[in-house]
């Protein structure tokens, strides 16, 4: 694994890049995978489990911290806002050129992106259009509209309630946050959550563990379904019905065209795809073989 600093049009970004054994000594040039994770989280989590599967299989896999998470630094911390991360998946992508003037047996001709959880979303938007990238595939895919999104959050009262707790966040002085994660504190974002309450998986020391509450403005207003019918990559989405947010897979799937295709695994939980070796290794066996086809 290899530490670097991406300079990109939205500012420097802490990133890592994972190779695979002798990398240097093959006579192809690897493609390249760019792979982000859910929300709050930073690049030495389920991004860092993915690109080390990955590097195992072949692929160059480069994970990043988004702008004021993680080593990122930046004005603007803790921030989960879904247009500001595109942006950044977007630089991302542009700054695959720095890497292969560095390491010249990477191939940025060939870029694929693999989005989880949260980021499913992010991934699937940052690619539209976008010719620097040319498949995606996406991990226990958390993608919702405002529909979903006022019915997970307890009603249209509770909704309002977090955005004005958000516009208050804004207008601060002061950065207004949250605990992420917790075992014992009501009030955390993901409270008893699995995996992010666990030291020997989510809770590591490189993990932020808070929230801006200044990001419910953009989390609840994003709709991750509203660019389905327009996409024009090759996508795979790896979900199951025991995930989170099944609904808004189905839902994608339904608007998207025939280049948007899933695989249902059965009774693999939403946590249990971030880290578990076997739910891992069956996501990545079906991702490698969409990534080989296209790629």
């Amino acid at each position: 694994m290899q530490n670097i600093q991406l300079k990109t049009k939205v500012g420097e970004l802490a990133a890592n890049l994972c190779l695979p054994q002798n990398a240097n000594q093959g006579s192809e040039k690897l493609p390249v995978v760019i792979v982000t994770g859910a929300w709050t989280t930073v690049k030495e989590q389920m991004p860092a489990v993915y690109a080390r599967a990955l590097a195992e299989q072949g692929y160059a896999a480069l994970t990043f911290d988004f702008r004021g998470w993680g080593e990122s630094t930046d004005k603007t911390q803790y921030l989960e806002d879904p247009q500001r991360k595109i942006a950044d998946i977007q630089a991302v992508i542009d700054a695959v050129q720095e890497v292969g003037d560095e390491f010249t047996f990477v191939d940025t001709k060939r870029i694929a992106g693999l989005g989880i959880c949260a980021s499913a979303g992010y991934m699937l938007d940052a690619v539209l259009a976008n010719e620097g990238i040319k498949t995606v595939a996406v991990v226990a895919p958390w993608l919702h509209d405002k529909t979903l999104a006022t019915a997970i959050y307890g009603g249209e009262e509770n909704v309002n309630a977090l955005l004005a707790a958000a516009q208050n966040a804004e207008q601060s002085e002061l950065l207004v946050t949250i605990e992420a994660a917790s075992l014992t504190n009501q009030s955390a974002l993901m409270y008893q959550a699995p995996y992010y309450t666990e030291t020997d998986r989510g809770l590591i020391p490189a993990y932020d563990n808070l929230f801006n509450v200044a990001s419910w403005q953009g989390w609840l207003n994003y709709d991750a379904l509203q660019n389905a019918e327009a996409q024009d990559k090759p996508v795979l989405m790896v979900a199951s019905d025991a995930m989170a947010l099944p609904a808004g897979t189905k839902q994608y799937l339904d608007k998207a065209g025939a280049n948007v295709q899933a695989i249902w695994l059965d009774g693999i939980s939403q946590f249990d795809f971030y880290d578990q070796p076997s739910a891992v290794t069956q996501a990545l066996q079906a991702i490698d073989t969409h990534f080989s086809k296209h790629l």
